[in-house]
């Protein structure tokens, strides 16, 4: 199958179904003779991070919801095998003669599903003793407080916040606090 060139399409499928079609694809690819005219199945993927219970979670959605790029060489029935997989809804670009995408646009996409995956969990956040800052997450939230403290290898604040009149220390985390 060397002398059939292999391209990038994009398949519609139904937004949250993508990694049951990227399974099922999957699946087809072993059993199956696809697996000569499919070369790859991605889903373009990237990092997000969110506060939860006071702790930081990671977590991967999609970055192009509704859509999987299929890496193939559409000859004879694999369109149309490609067309009929369950919560596919057809081809991006044309249902007779699916156009594929051009090389700076699989790399443009490539190396923005790179980028995101490589973002450093990092925050660029800079405190500094003596800053004022808002509590916006745990059972002083919206208290407001002065840095006593900075930690920036744990990522930690002290922070001197008056309760009923008399200064209190708290040990925060950066994600706890917003710059006012």
């Amino acid at each position: 199958m060397s002398d059939v060139q292999k391209k990038f399409y994009v398949l519609r499928a139904v937004s949250g179904k993508e990694n049951k079609v990227r399974e099922y694809l999957e699946a087809e690819l072993k059993n199956t003779d696809l697996g000569e005219y499919v070369s790859q199945v991605l889903i373009p993927t990237e990092k997000t991070f969110t506060m939860r219970n006071g702790k930081k979670v990671m977590k991967e959605r999609a970055y192009l919801p509704g859509y999987v790029l299929v890496e193939a060489a559409l000859v004879g029935e694999v369109a149309h095998r490609l067309r009929n997989i369950p919560n596919v809804l057809g081809f991006l670009g044309g249902t007779e003669n699916p156009v594929p995408l051009r090389p700076a646009e699989v790399n443009r996409i490539l190396g923005k599903v790179d980028e995101l995956q490589e973002q450093p969990e990092d925050l660029d956040l800079q405190f500094y003793v003596g800053e004022n800052v808002k509590i916006t997450f745990g059972p002083f939230n919206g208290f407001t407080g002065v840095i006593e403290e900075v930690n920036a290898e744990k990522k930690k604040l002290k922070v001197m916040v008056k309760v009923f009149g008399r200064k209190t220390p708290l040990e925060l985390g950066y994600m706890q606090v917003e710059k006012e």
